[in-house]
C-alpha cells in the first residue's frame, strides 16, 4: 500500500500526532525508568549479580559510565539520521530501530541469570544507545513532517505536546522503577520498562496508515547539503549547540550526582520518604506545570516590555541552570558539615533546573527543526541530540579524570595473576610490597583471598589510627553528630611523619587521611580510615499503601543473605565499623565538584549573549 508523502492541506492537527504522542510516552518510560536506577544500580548491585561477589563499583566510577552511556544514546542519533534521511526514511527506521531497542532491554532483564552480568550490561546498554539514539532525530523530525503550510501554526503547541507526553512516561516510570529495584530487584527494574518500549513501538506501527511517510532524501539531501545552503546551515549552527553542551552537562547529572546526594538527606516529604532515585521524578511534574505557565503568562509578561526570541529564552534559560547548580552546592555544603538538609532544597533545585529546561530544550528543539532544510530535518536534529552527547562526555571525562586509583587493590590483582591455580583455589594470605617495592617494611599490604577471590585487604601500618578512629565514632554516636575539626583536635602522624588529617564526608561517614608513603596528596598512595556512623533511626510510622506490595525485606537485603556476604563488618572482625584504605578517593569532591559546574555554567551564559547577538535565524517548513 503507498503511504501520503507530503501533509494534506489542512488547518487543524495531524491524524497521525496521536499515534506518536502515544509513542513517545511509552517509548520515554522505558528510557527513563532504566536510566533511572542505573547509578544506583552500578554502584551497589552489580557486584552482587553473579554467583560470587565483587567489588563494589565507587560513585565517581559509576557517574562516569552512567555518562558514557548518555554520550553513546545522543551520538548514535547520526547513525539514524543518515539512514533515515538517506536511504529508509523516518518511519522504517524508528520502526527497526524500536526492536534493536527491545532487545537491549531484554538483556538487561536477564542479568544474573547466566553468564557474567557485567557482560549483559554491556550488551544492553549497547543495544538500547543503538535503538534509542537511532531513532530520537527521526521522530523529533517525524512529527515536524506532519504539518504543511496551513497548520504549522501548530508546531510551537505540538512540540510542547510532545515534551508533555515525555514528561508524563518519565514521572510514572521513575516513581516506579526505583520502587520496583529496591523491593523486587533488577529483573523486574529492567524488564517493566521493556515491556513499555514493546508497547511503544506496536502504537507506532499501529499508525502507519495515518502518517506522512516523507521518503529519504537520496540523491536531493547531497545536493541540498553542498548547494542549497544545508551545509552552511550547519556550520551556522554548531556554536549554538556547543554553547548548550553544558547545559546538558549539568541537566543529566540528576540521574547521577543527584542521586547520590539525595541519600544523604532528610528524604521526608508529602508524607513518606522516597527513594532517592525517585526525586528526580518531580522534574516530570514541574515540566508538566512549568510548560502552560510560561507558554501563556510568563512569556507573554516578559515580551511586553521585551520581546523574547528563541535565542532570547535559550540565554536566560542558561543563567538559571548556572543558579540551580549553586544551590545544589550550598546543599552540598552543608552535607560536608555533617548535616542532613530536608530534601526539600534539592526538590527547589530542581524547580529551577526545570525552569531552566523548559527555556533552553524545549525552545532548542523546536528552533533545531525550523532551522534545518526540507530534507535535512532528521541530520540537523543531530546537532541538538550531540549536544547532549557531548555535555555527558564533559561528565564522564570529569568524573573518570578526578578518581584516585586504589594502590593496594592494584597491586592484589597484579599478585593474584601470579599466582599459580593451585593455591588461587585455595584460601591464604599474600604479602604486598607497597610504595616502596619490598616486602618486609612499614608500607606492607596483607592481600586476603579466599577460594580465588579477594577478601579485604589489610594495612598493618594503619591499626595504630584505629583507637583514634573509634574514639572519634563513639564521641559521634554520644553527641548524636559529627565533631567538629576542632573538637578533634590533633591526631598525630602516620609513620612517615605525614599528619594525620580529619574530615567529615557526610551524616554518617567521616575519614581519617594521610599523605602516605610517598608523602603526596592526592596520589593512589594517600592513606586512611574510613569511619561508618549508624544511620539516623526512622520514627515509627502507619503501614502505607505500598507496603502491601512488596517483601519484608529489600531485594538487596535479601540478595546479599543468599550469598552470605554483606558489606558491614561483623563483630568478630577486629575494627567494626572502620574500612583501611589506600588511594581509591577522588581529586574533586563534596560542594567543590558542584561549585566548578555552577562556575562552568555561568561563563558559559556569558558566553552565549554574543551569539545571540550575531546569529539570524532563517526558517524553513514542509511544503
Amino acid at each position: 500500500m503507498k503511504y501520503r508523502t507530503s501533509p494534506a492541506d489542512l488547518e487543524g492537527m495531524p491524524p497521525g500526532v496521536p499515534h506518536i504522542i502515544g509513542n513517545e510516552a511509552a517509548e520515554r518510560f522505558s528510557f527513563y525508568g532504566m536510566k533511572a536506577v542505573l547509578a544506583v544500580y552500578m554502584a551497589q548491585y552489580l557486584h552482587l549479580m553473579d554467583a560470587t561477589p565483587g567489588t563494589p563499583m565507587n560513585e565517581a566510577a559509576a557517574t562516569e559510565n552512567v555518562h558514557y552511556f548518555n554520550f553513546a544514546v545522543y551520538i548514535t542519533p547520526f547513525l539514524g539520521a543518515l539512514l533515515s534521511d538517506l536511504f529508509v526514511g523516518k518511519y522504517r527506521t524508528i520502526v527497526w530501530l524500536s526492536i534493536v531497542y527491545c532487545m537491549g532491554h531484554g538483556a538487561l532483564a536477564l542479568m544474573g541469570t547466566s553468564g557474567s552480568a557485567s557482560v549483559w550490561l554491556i550488551l544492553g546498554l549497547a543495544l538500547i544507545s543503538l535503538g534509542s539514539g537511532g531513532i530520537k532525530p527521526c521522530v523529533s523530525a517525524h512529527v515536524g513532517d506532519q504539518f504543511g503550510a496551513k497548520n504549522s501554526h501548530l508546531l510551537p503547541k505540538i512540540f510542547n505536546g510532545f515534551y508533555f507526553s515525555i514528561n508524563v512516561g518519565a514521572f510514572l516510570s521513575m516513581l516506579l522503577t526505583p520502587w520496583l529495584l529496591e523491593w523486587h530487584g533488577p529483573h523486574w527494574a529492567f524488564g517493566v520498562p521493556g515491556v513499555l518500549m514493546a508497547l511503544a513501538t506496536l502504537v507506532f506501527w499501529m499508525g502507519r496508515h495515518r502518517f506522512i511517510h516523507v521518503p529519504a532524501g537520496g540523491r536531493d539531501f547531497f545536493r541540498e547539503l553542498t548547494h542549497g545552503g544545508g551545509l552552511k546551515t550547519m556550520l551556522k549552527i554548531l556554536p549554538l549547540y556547543a554553547l548548550i553542551a553544558v547545559f546538558w552537562a549539568l541537566f543529566d547529572q540528576t540521574g547521577s550526582t543527584w542521586i547520590f546526594q539525595a541519600m544523604d538527606m532528610d528524604r521526608q516529604f508529602l508524607g513518606f520518604e522516597w527513594l532517592p532515585s525517585q526525586i528526580q521524578s518531580l522534574n516530570s511534574v514541574f515540566v508538566l506545570t512549568f510548560i502552560p505557565l510560561f507558554t501563556f503568562v510568563v512569556y507573554p509578561l516578559i515580551s511586553r516590555v521585551w520581546k523574547l526570541t528563541a535565542l532570547r529564552k535559550i540565554g536566560l534559560g542558561l543563567f538559571v541552570m548556572a543558579a540551580a547548580f549553586g544551590l545544589v552546592a550550598l546543599i552540598q555544603q552543608w552535607i560536608d558539615a555533617g548535616q542532613r538538609p530536608s530534601i526539600s532544597w534539592q526538590i527547589l533545585a530542581f524547580a529551577l533546573l526545570t525552569i531552566a529546561e523548559v527555556m533552553v530544550s524545549i525552545v532548542a528543539l523546536e528552533f533545531a527543526y525550523t532551522q534545518a532544510p526540507k530534507t535535512m530535518k532528521s541530520l540537523v536534529m543531530c546537532f541538538y541530540l550531540a549536544a547532549v552527547a557531548v555535555g555527558n562526555l564533559l561528565v564522564a571525562g570529569i568524573n573518570h579524570f578526578i578518581q584516585i586509583p586504589d594502590a593496594a587493590t592494584a597491586q592484589a590483582q597484579t599478585a593474584l595473576a601470579q599466582l599459580d591455580e593451585d593455591w588461587r583455589n585455595s584460601a591464604g594470605d599474600v604479602v604486598l610490597p607497597g610504595f616502596d617495592g619490598m616486602t618486609g617494611t612499614a608500607d606492607d599490604f596483607i592481600a586476603r583471598y579466599d577460594e580465588g577471590h579477594l577478601k579485604r585487604i589489610d594495612i598493618p601500618f594503619l591499626e595504630p589510627l584505629a583507637g583514634t578512629a573509634t574514639r572519634l565514632r563513639a564521641d559521634a554516636i554520644e553527641k548524636g553528630a559529627p565533631p567538629t575539626v576542632e573538637e578533634a583536635g590533633k591526631l598525630g602522624t602516620d609513620p612517615w611523619g605525614n599528619p594525620v588529617r580529619y574530615e567529615i564526608l557526610n551524616s554518617t561517614r567521616l575519614r581519617l587521611i594521610s599523605d602516605g608513603p610517598d608523602e603526596t596528596p592526592g596520589t593512589p598512595w594517600d592513606t586512611g580510615i574510613l569511619i561508618d556512623l549508624p544511620a539516623p533511626t526512622k520514627p515509627d510510622k502507619d503501614e502505607s499503601w505500598t507496603d502491601r506490595f512488596h517483601p519484608d525485606q529489600p531485594w538487596l537485603e535479601r540478595r546479599k543473605e543468599e550469598l552470605g556476604f554483606t558489606d558491614e563488618p561483623t563483630e568478630e572482625e577486629r575494627f567494626p565499623h572502620l574500612t583501611f584504605f589506600s588511594g581509591g578517593m577522588t581529586k574533586m569532591e563534596g560542594a567543590a565538584y558542584f561549585r566548578f559546574f555552577a562556575w562552568l555554567m555561568l561563563g558559559t551564559a556569558v558566553a552565549f549573549i554574543p551569539f545571540a547577538l550575531i546569529y539570524k535565524p532563517k526558517t524553513q517548513l514542509q511544503d
